[in-house]
């Protein structure tokens, strides 16, 4: 869930101490009412014994006010030690809250496809093209009804299969991953979040997934995981930071229902939990990720914040600024937090998937997260990345890090 730092109550009220001159207009004022009281109600011969007239005329009116002072300042120390204990208490909150905002999962593998890849194309190829601004996105045929639409699709010939191609697809991105996963022992488990969106039958698709896991030749365990997009991620930092299992991603948009403006693309990623993996070297840290409560630019611009004081980073190192799966009409949202922010990145820092593939629907993210991670792993500096996905949904922020020494700290 969520962690909102805005949402912790405010440091309690302190009291007020006592007023000097208030203690001490009362004092002057029960004297007063002491000496006319005895005057008044005491015995005609109390004036002609002075001991015993100024005792009851000054002695009980001091007496009570002393008692009334003591009583205040007792009042006066509970409140401060009742406003300490809440500010105690308050300040272990932020602190474990902090602690828990800033953990983040260690990026270990990556494969990654979309129309820019050709199946003999090495991932170098591909992060070259995402990286200049190649575009693919054109008007061609659709995979399923073979009406001309504006979009972008895998290299593959048109009349195959789509059954051979999605199977082509899955094998791909469990053969990019295996050399990560043969370092580690069998017996490691592996979490598997698939999200997959497709116009085929989900009976056929996740036969097809089946039959490429057999195939690919992992011998870890793997159980899957319920959720979707960076949700789950944000899930598993709350909830699976500490286990032994590795988080494996496999997000693929294969032949979309509704093809028009939209990047067929899969994508891999490998997560490790920096608590309990250290057999691997992290290619990068994905931290943890902030969606806007509301589609508004002052919501935008909290997330954004918020997803930068996790690291806790300076907005100007960030390199490169990655937005996919975001519709046009925020665009200009996204501007303003550019410049509220001040990132500083220029033209060629900015890297609009949805310009260059379309929009990649559930693979949204993890698409931005894979590219960002080889962008790093040839020497980049920090990423920033704005995501989408679902149109009914908030876009999220989240900031991937090199795996430098300093960074490699565990929480």
């Amino acid at each position: 869930m969520p962690i909102r730092l805005d949402k912790i109550p405010p440091p309690a009220l302190r009291p007020k101490p006592p007023r000097f001159l208030l203690w001490l207009g009362l004092l002057l004022l029960s004297c007063l009412l002491g000496a006319g009281a005895t005057l008044l109600f005491g015995d005609e011969t109390l004036p002609q014994r002075p001991s015993d007239f100024w005792r009851l005329a000054l002695g009980i009116p001091i007496l009570g006010w002393c008692v009334l002072g003591f009583g205040r300042v007792l009042l006066h120390a509970g409140e401060h030690g009742a406003a300490d204990g809440w500010d105690e208490a308050r300040e272990e909150d932020l602190i474990r809250k902090i602690r828990q905002g800033r953990r983040s999962q260690q990026v270990l593998g990556v494969s990654l496809q979309t129309a820019l890849r050709a199946p003999e194309d090495e991932l170098a190829i591909q992060l070259e093209a995402l990286l200049s601004g190649t575009t693919v996105l054109k008007s061609q045929a659709s995979r399923i009804d073979g009406a001309t639409l504006r979009h972008s699709c895998f290299s593959c010939d048109a009349d195959e299969n789509p059954e051979a191609v999605l199977l082509s697809i899955l094998a791909q991105t469990l053969a990019d991953l295996a050399p990560t996963l043969v370092q580690l022992p069998a017996d490691q488990p592996l979490a598997l979040l698939l999200d997959v969106d497709t116009g085929l039958p989900e009976k056929q698709w996740r036969r097809v997934w089946l039959q490429a896991w057999r195939e690919s030749g992992i011998r870890q365990p793997i159980n899957s995981v319920d959720g979707s997009g960076l949700a789950a991620l944000d899930y598993w930092l709350d909830q699976r930071v500490g286990d032994r299992a590795m988080l494996l991603v496999v997000a693929v948009q294969f032949a979309p229902q509704q093809p028009e403006g939209a990047a067929e693309a899969a994508v891999g990623l490998l997560f490790g939990n920096r608590l309990t993996q250290t057999t691997l070297p992290p290619m990068a840290f994905l931290h943890r990720p902030e969606q806007e409560r509301k589609p508004t630019a002052d919501d935008l611009l909290y997330a954004t914040r918020q997803a930068l004081d996790w690291v806790p980073l300076e907005s100007t190192s960030i390199e490169r600024v990655w937005r996919v799966g975001i519709d046009a009409r925020r665009a200009a949202a996204i501007a303003g937090v550019l410049s509220e922010v001040a990132m500083s990145v220029n033209r060629p820092g900015l890297c609009n998937l949805d310009a260059m593939l379309g929009h990649p629907g559930c693979a949204s993210p993890w698409l931005a997260v894979a590219a960002g991670a080889q962008a790093i792993q040839r020497g980049a500096g920090p990423q920033f990345i704005f995501s989408g996905g679902a149109a009914a949904a908030g876009l999220w922020g989240t900031v991937l890090m090199p795996a430098s020494p300093l960074l490699n700290q565990k929480p």
